[in-house]
């Protein structure tokens, strides 16, 4: 297991990796080099860098147009003012248009804490599940990121990766292998199944240890493709479970919490689900991450107690 890294260092170094090994790609920033930690990317290939200036509009528009043009497009810049700023452009010249764009949702969910609601992205997920044909991925480890960035890379057509704000710590040993659409069992257990993605997969996977010593035994998943996403697989891992819970640093509408519920109600199953992320005609509480957690209910304490009263 390796030490917690910062999943944009990782983003830059995929990206590095990637020209180095012949691929034509280009970044696409919107003032946004110190968010993208860019700089090594600058250093290296100083001639490949796009900076349309605090223009997110032009930001999506620029990057189309070079991938149109035969280049690998990759956006870097805040999630909040991608998904708001751009949004049409994103449906339009992405999506509708299907081009090989590679968007990055950096400090996404509440990474920027006390700056509050204009700088919270908690709606991403459910406005990129509403534009069909743009592969959505969350990352909850430094190994997965490596894996899904590389895999984006090479993808051809339109992807979302959001990336959280913070420093993650390796949840995954190197014999993980991330493949789209697969979801990812980290433990087997019975009755209650915790289900998260991005950041939130570690409070999970925290919560579950504390469990454990309560011999409370939960299973742990975690969802790093969002689309595509095998349903039937995350089906079969919750059919047994007589309650499931969602954790998320989004919205409960339209993120992952939804996404769990339609697969539970397309099967026509009688399993309780609770949806624990920023409640329905709530923002996020402008707080350091912790106290915003443990207010919204979706820390680790705030889960064990949840499973804890089902038992």
């Amino acid at each position: 297991m390796s030490n917690a890294e910062h999943l944009a260092n990782i983003m830059v170094e995929r990206f590095i990796n990637a020209v180095n090994n012949g691929v034509d790609l280009v970044p696409v920033v919107a003032d946004s080099t110190s968010t993208a930690k860019i700089a090594p990317f600058i250093k290296a290939f100083p001639e490949r860098l796009v900076n349309v200036g605090i223009a997110e509009q032009t930001l999506v528009g620029s990057a189309a147009g070079l991938a149109l043009g035969g280049k690998v497009a990759v956006t870097c810049n805040a999630a909040p003012f991608l998904i708001s700023r751009a949004n049409e452009q994103v449906k339009v010249d992405i999506c509708y248009n299907n081009t090989n764009v590679k968007l990055f949702g950096l400090n996404s969910g509440a990474s920027y804490g006390p700056l509050a609601s204009s700088h919270h992205s908690i709606d991403d997920i459910s406005v990129m599940r509403g534009f069909g044909n743009i592969q959505i991925f969350a990352p909850s480890s430094p190994l997965e990121c490596r894996q899904i960035i590389d895999y984006a890379i090479g993808h051809i057509g339109p992807v979302y990766i959001r990336l959280d704000g913070k420093e993650l710590p390796e949840i995954h040993d190197e014999r993980y292998r991330f493949v789209p659409g697969k979801i990812d069992v980290l433990k087997k257990g019975e009755k209650v199944a915790l289900v998260a993605m991005g950041s939130t997969v570690h409070e999970i996977v925290t919560a579950a240890a504390l469990l454990e010593e309560r011999s409370i035994n939960v299973t742990v998943i975690n969802v790093p493709s969002i689309r595509p996403c095998d349903t039937t697989a995350l089906f079969n891992e919750l059919k047994d479970s007589q309650y499931v819970i969602t954790v998320e640093e989004h919205n409960v509408n339209g993120g992952l919490g939804s996404l769990v519920a339609e697969v539970i109600a397309e099967h026509g199953v009688a399993i309780r689900l609770i949806r624990l992320g920023i409640a329905d005609g709530e923002y996020a509480l402008g707080a350091e991450r912790k106290a915003m957690r443990k207010y919204h209910g979706i820390d680790a304490e705030s889960i064990v107690n949840r499973v804890s009263a089902f038992s």
